[in-house]
């Protein structure tokens, strides 16, 4: 959880400014990271409810983020460069619309880093099923 390591060592570091009991600062930091803790398992759960939702508008919203963002790729590398070329050996020389894939690919890449956190723990054994 780097997010939630980078909330408690800056907390931490507050702490550390106001707080001059070691004891007290402890047991401050453990329950900031419970309260962490409780909020994550808090949205698996929430997660675990819209994953298994009968309606597609419920269940299929990350899928359809998936299917987007693939659907937005394509389209950049694959089928605007091919329609250029095609185009232009046509004699058709006017530009296609273009696509901003930076703020896609940030949310693609961090889709697709859940998935290889999953694998990693697959190949570990350590997975439920």
């Amino acid at each position: 959880m780097p997010i939630a390591e980078t909330i408690v060592g800056a907390v931490g570091k507050v702490l550390d400014k106001f707080v001059a009991d070691k004891d007290l600062k402890a047991k401050l930091e453990h329950e900031i990271e419970t309260a962490m803790l409780e909020q994550n398992l808090a949205q698996m759960e929430v997660n675990k409810t819209e994953a298994a939702h009968k309606s597609l508008f419920v269940s299929g919203w990350r899928p359809a983020v998936g299917w987007v963002a693939v659907s937005a790729l394509a389209w950049h590398f694959i089928l605007a460069p091919a329609l250029v070329f095609a185009f232009a050996v046509a004699g058709y020389n006017e530009p296609l619309p273009e696509i901003d894939i930076g703020p896609l690919n940030t949310i693609l890449m961090a889709m697709l880093g859940m998935s290889g956190l999953r694998s990693f723990e697959k190949s570990k054994g350590v997975a439920r099923d």
